[in-house]
Parts: structure tokens; sequence; C-alpha cells
């Protein structure tokens, strides 16, 4: 299942021989992707541009939807600061990622990143938002109050000074504590549920612009390392890594044998799926293939859906922000939602 990021709003799902199966048409172009919740349903982050620095990014959100199989709209809130992500709680809540302009105090000891580069000398950084699917807010938290501007650096000289953090994925786990990613300052934070602490961190090195991390089942962490300015490596390659966070160690990885073979400098996420494969996107090309835990790729899919249909022909992309697969009893049950 995906939704090409220069589409009007279509999610499709293919089949593994490419067939386009279904598809939901949504009111809004993704921002930046949507997934099938365990109840079946189907939750979408929609995208509201609006004038200020955050509503032009590409990355810009604004509305977060849940829909049935037939595309019904169940419930929908909106939030001007969302971007990149939102996802459904345990809780029945909605958990959303947020960015906002930093305190002038904060961001004038923010280091990294190629000075004069701020927006009109502001500096935006990330904040999460939980609210009720009645548009309620019942909790925040600001990544300035728990992080540090002169440790957690933008780890990219040529970056940017637009944003500190630029957050791209907020994930629950099962105790329900929170993994959140960080791609400028190339982090992964686990924050406790209850406090608010920052309670583990992985950065860079290894890390490196990643995306999506995904908690596995047995506690270890799946990351698409997107690695466009490695700390620790010359050239530029992705990989997807599989982390141990009690000793922060890879214990598996997909990195082709010559490295810069496999490079997506941005978006992208992979999926450990039943049969122990990995499900990889390598978003920046609309790629999708499946490898084997020894690296054997055993399936491929390319996005053939470019746009926007605005663009010139040549300035197309299919650029896909996150892909999943899903079993046949996950899409019985939702075909039943």
């Amino acid at each position: 299942m995906f939704a090409p990021m220069g589409g009007d709003g279509t999610v499709y799902l293919v089949d593994l021989h490419g067939t386009v199966v279904h598809a939901w048409k949504m009111p809004y172009p993704p921002g930046l992707y949507g997934y099938l919740t365990d109840q079946g349903t189907l939750l979408y982050n929609g995208k509201i541009p609006n004038e200020t620095f955050l509503g032009k990014t590409p990355f810009k959100g604004g509305a977060v939807l849940e829909a049935d199989w037939n595309g019904k709209i169940l419930w929908e809130v909106r939030h001007r600061d969302h971007h990149h992500d939102a996802r459904l709680l345990k809780n029945g809540n909605v958990l959303l990622l947020c960015a906002t302009e930093l305190p002038d105090a904060v961001a004038k000891r923010i280091q990294g990143g190629r000075p004069g580069t701020e927006v009109k000398g502001k500096i935006w950084a990330d904040y999460l938002v939980e609210m009720s699917k009645d548009g309620r807010t019942v909790w925040e938290w600001r990544s300035w109050e728990h992080l540090d501007p002169a440790k957690d650096v933008i780890t990219a000289t040529q970056e940017n000074r637009w944003e500190w953090t630029h957050g791209n994925a907020v994930v629950e786990l099962p105790d329900r504590d929170l993994l959140v990613s960080f791609r400028h300052i190339s982090t992964i934070i686990k924050i406790k549920r209850q406090t608010g602490e920052i309670v583990w961190k992985l950065g860079a090195p290894p890390l490196s612009a990643q995306h999506a991390p995904a908690p596995l089942p047995d506690g270890n962490i799946l990351i698409f390392d997107n690695g466009p300015h490695r700390l620790d490596q010359v050239s530029t390659f992705s990989r997807a890594i599989e982390v141990n966070p009690t000793t922060s160690e890879i214990v598996w990885k997909y990195q082709e044998p010559i490295p810069w073979n496999f490079y997506s400098p941005h978006i992208s996420n992979a999926q450990r799926l039943p049969n122990g494969n990995t499900l990889i996107n390598e978003g920046a090309f609309g790629r999708f293939f499946e490898v084997t835990s020894l690296g054997e790729v055993v399936w491929e899919y390319v996005n053939p859906y470019f746009g926007p249909p605005s663009a010139p022909a040549k300035a197309q992309s299919n650029s896909v922000f996150r892909a999943y697969r899903y079993t046949e009893d996950e899409i019985e049950r939702a075909q039943k939602v």
C-alpha cells in the first residue's frame, strides 16, 4: 500500500504482480502517507498548505483522518503545525508530529548548519500533540524542553538552519512509550510517556538522516538509514538496519556490496515481514523490494504513478514516503470495516 507523493490523494493497494486491487481517494494530497490500523481502517495524513514556512514545504500535513474500506471518512482533525506523521494511539486518540518557531533564546544556541539560512532569523523545531478525535488537545511534548542545542547539533554542515530537529516519524511502542525520529540531528529517541523524559537515544554515527523506526516483536528497531552525510564514512549510501536498543548495536543490515548503488537521500522506510524477509521502500525513486535475511532480492516493484500533473514531465517524480505490505488476513479484516 502506498500513496505517491506527487499524487492527488489516491492510496493504492497492489498485489504481488503489481495489479491494483483497491484504491482509496482521499480529499487531500498525501501529507505524507497512510497505513492500515489494527482495526483495519485507513489512517491518512493529508496536506493542507498555508502561508507559513512549514505550510509551504513539501512535507506539510495539516489533516489526519480515518476512513473505511470504501473511503467513507469516519472522523477528521486538523492542526496547522502538523507535518510528516500522525499515528492512532491505543487509547483511541491520535498523536501528531508538529513544528513551530523556536524561542530566540533556544535558537541562538543551536549548533551546525549553514549560518544565515534561518527563516527570517527564526528556526523551527518539533513538538508532539495528542488530540482526541473531536479535536481537543490533551497532551504536548516539546523537543526544545528535552534536547540540548549544544549537544544535539545539526549533523550536516551543509544543511539549512530552517529547522533544528526536522522530525519525520513518531511511533507508539507496546508499553505506550514513544519513538521519535529527527532527521536533521540524525537521532532517534525513546520518550517515557508518563514523564516526557528521554530514556534512550541513538545518534550519529551510526545514523545519518534516518527515517521510519519500526519496533520489532523482539524489541529491536528496524530503521531506514538514508546516509546523505555520514560522520564515519566517506561516501553517501543508504541501508536498512536492525538495532538492539539495549546495546545500540546493529545486529542486521541490508546494504549493497557497492554501497552507493542503493541510495535514497530522503523519505523511505523498511518493514519486517511475517516470513522473516524485509520490505524496503527506496522512497526517492518509488522502488519497493523484498530481501531475505542474507540480502537476496526476491521481489521488486516500481511505482508507475508520477506527478504532480501540473509539472513538466521531466520534473515529475514517483517518490513514495512509505510503503507497507499487508497479509491476506489483514486485507480481509479491512474489507469488513
